[in-house]
């Protein structure tokens, strides 16, 4: 395995990646396809890690075992903590979309990865068409999909063959962005995955050199996370939504936007309030990753 002088100093970049990859992709090609037999898919809350999640092992392993517990998607669409734009957006949907590499200070070998995806015209059309006339989908000409999209999904989907499509973030309201995802429910009952993508803590801010060489977990992580595990189990959205008194704030999160995705996929669940399945849990230089499905 490479070595790593830290998750943020690799001494081979995407080393891990490298060894991850044929093996991920000889289980994706494997991996069966959805069917409506299956029934509609979960909706995803997933913490998404930027260009150090291809230096992490287990965290590439974690993803991937996690799609591949579902059946493959006919379809994904995203909606990510990088793109917040007003009124809602869709990326580009042309296959081959273009990637936007909207991180600083890593090696070069990030800013070269590609994951070219099919056409997802059919599916800007189906979201489109879930959108009231008062409030419409706007399509980007020119979009791409930003690393909260598509770095978790090189590791969920190596193969790079499914369309996959970026909703933007429109509003900071809790109750809003729930209501956005019930709009999209419907599309889980013909095999499109919807994924919120953030990080449960992201305190870019207080990061220590502790937290870099050591992975240690400072209180304010471990107990933003602990409350948000203890709300999600009992379903209480309500809860969630008061996230700016949690505990660890403001330190958890200096800005909301990695933790907003969640009402994205618990609006997209059709049950908000119910108990949700962790998927992955643990920390990232300090970080919680905890994601899960609805």
């Amino acid at each position: 395995m490479a070595g790593v002088n830290s998750i943020l100093d690799p001494e081979v970049p995407a080393g891990a990646y490298d060894e991850f990859l044929p093996g991920a992709l000889a289980r994706a090609s494997r991996q069966r396809e959805w069917t409506p037999a299956d029934g509609p898919l979960p909706a995803l809350y997933l913490s998404h890690g930027a260009p150090p999640l291809f230096d992490d092992a287990l965290w590439l392993g974690q993803l991937l075992d996690w799609s591949q517990s579902l059946p493959k998607p006919r379809a994904i669409l995203i909606v990510s903590a990088h793109w917040e734009a007003a009124p809602l957006c869709l990326s580009a949907p042309a296959a081959g979309t273009p990637l936007v590499y909207d991180f600083g200070g890593f090696h070069q070998r990030y800013y070269t990865m590609q994951y070219p995806t099919p056409d997802a015209t059919g599916l800007a059309r189906q979201v489109a068409g879930l959108m009231p006339d008062s409030d419409p989908v706007h399509q980007h000409p020119r979009r791409g999909l930003d690393h909260g999209a598509w770095v978790p999904l090189m590791a969920m989907y190596p193969l790079a063959d499914i369309p996959v499509l970026q909703l933007s973030m429109p509003t900071h309201d809790p109750g809003k962005l729930i209501e956005i995802g019930a709009r999209l429910a419907g599309l889980r009952a013909e095999g499109v995955l919807i994924i919120g993508s953030g990080f449960m803590t992201h305190g870019m801010r207080s990061i220590t050199a502790e937290m870099l060489m050591f992975n240690k977990v400072p209180g304010w992580s471990s107990d933003f996370d602990a409350w948000a595990a203890d709300a999600l189990a009992r379903g209480d959205v309500d809860e969630l939504a008061r996230y700016s008194r949690a505990p660890g704030m403001p330190y958890a999160h200096p800005t909301p936007d990695h933790f907003l995705p969640i009402f994205i996929a618990l609006g997209a669940s059709g049950h908000p309030d119910r108990p949700v399945q962790t998927a992955i849990d643990g920390y990232m230089i300090g970080f919680a990753k905890r994601s899960f499905q609805a």
